[in-house]
C-alpha cells in the first residue's frame, strides 16, 4: 500500500469531517473527494463563522451559521483537517426504496409496430413503413432529376469521352 498523505486522506472518504480555514471558518461536511493539490469535494456543507464584536467595553463573541450544500475547497485555504464522525452504516441504507410499479423500457431498442401487407395475412408481418412498395421521397433520386456530374454511372466509372473525340 502506497504511503504519502492521498492514501491517508483516502481512509476517511465519506466521513464527516471539520475544516478549519485561513481565515477562521469552520467548514463541517461530508468528504467526497481530493486531489493533488489538497482541494477537498464536501457534501452537506455547513460553514461557522464568528464574529465578535464590542459594546461598550464588552467583547461580544457570536457565531453564524449557513448552509451550503455541496463544495469545493481550495486547498491552499485549508489549515487542518479533523474527523467529526464516521460514515453511515451502508450506502444502501442512504438510498430511498423504489416504491410500487412496472419497470418499461424508454424507446430503446423496443419492437416497432408491425402493419400486414394487403393479402399476406397467414405470413410475417412487415415492419411499418418497409412495405412492397417504394414510398415517395425515401431514398434514391427522384424520377425525372438528373444525378450530379460523375455520378451516373455508378461507382469508380470513370464518365464517358465527351462527343466528337473518335472513342466508342
Amino acid at each position: 500500500m502506497p504511503s504519502g498523505k492521498g492514501s491517508k486522506l483516502l481512509r476517511y472518504v465519506e466521513h464527516r469531517l471539520r475544516i478549519t480555514l485561513t481565515d477562521s471558518r469552520i467548514i463541517t461536511g461530508t468528504f467526497l473527494a481530493f486531489d493533488k493539490h489538497l482541494n477537498l469535494v464536501l457534501a452537506d456543507t455547513e460553514e461557522f463563522r464568528t464574529l465578535k464584536g464590542s459594546k461598550q467595553n464588552i467583547v461580544e463573541e457570536r457565531q453564524e451559521k449557513r448552509n451550503l450544500g455541496l463544495i469545493i475547497l481550495r486547498g491552499e485555504n485549508v489549515v487542518s483537517i479533523a474527523v467529526e464522525g464516521p460514515p453511515p452504516p451502508s450506502a444502501a441504507a442512504r438510498l430511498t426504496p423504489g416504491g410500487p410499479g412496472v419497470a418499461v423500457g424508454a424507446g430503446r431498442g423496443s419492437v416497432p409496430a408491425m402493419n400486414h401487407l394487403p393479402g399476406q395475412m397467414g405470413q410475417v408481418p412487415v415492419p411499418m413503413g418497409l412495405g412492397g412498395a417504394p414510398i415517395a421521397g425515401v431514398g434514391g433520386i427522384p424520377m425525372g432529376a438528373m444525378p450530379p456530374p460523375g455520378m451516373g454511372m455508378g461507382r469508380g466509372m470513370p464518365p464517358p469521352p465527351p462527343p466528337g473525340t473518335g472513342a466508342f
